[in-house]
């Protein structure tokens, strides 16, 4: 049975509609590319400063760049697992550099590595202001800090939780 030529051509439009997601990923390559030009500002605010720094200033250093290496391999997971999953395959399978993860990842592993990198960020935010704690004379906000913690928690609560949906979504029977 053959389908009516309407219903054929409105599943090659919706299809092709796919394409509209592109210059998503492409607005991500600028802001990586912006993530680049911080790391580097940081970068050189910072080296002068390298002889005088206190291990805690040093730590402090690391853990913000650390923060913005972070931020940029979740953007380079979504643009590349993304354009993956929702618009085209990515041409490279021969490449000697690419990446194990790629081609691999589907939208439930996307959601986890998402997921997994704001923890991650958002723990280097908290670490941070705890080890501004340490500082002398350094004083912190007391609900600044509580929420930082509670932030924490809900994004860890939030990625437990995905996981557990992940994991019973694998139990159920497809159709």
């Amino acid at each position: 049975m053959t389908k009516p030529v309407l219903e054929l051509w409105l599943e090659r439009g919706l299809f092709a509609s796919r394409w509209l997601m592109a210059p998503f990923y492409v607005g991500l390559v600028v802001a990586l590319a912006a993530l680049i030009v911080v790391f580097f500002q940081e970068l050189a605010h910072e080296l002068p400063h390298v002889l005088s720094m206190k291990p805690e200033d040093a730590i402090l250093m690391a853990l913000s760049l650390i923060d913005l290496s972070l931020a940029a391999n979740l953007l380079v997971i979504v643009i590349l697992s993304g354009y993956e999953n929702f618009v085209s395959k990515i041409d490279t399978a021969s490449h000697e550099d690419r990446p194990d993860w790629m081609g691999t990842v589907d939208f439930s592993g996307l959601k986890m590595k998402l997921i997994a990198s704001i923890v991650a960020i958002s723990a280097i935010a908290l670490l941070k202001a705890f080890l501004k704690l340490t500082e002398p004379g350094q004083t912190v906000d007391q609900v600044r800090l509580l929420w930082l913690v509670v932030v924490h928690l809900s994004f860890v609560a939030s990625g437990v939780l995905l996981a557990v949906m992940d994991w019973l979504n694998g139990k159920v029977e497809k159709h």
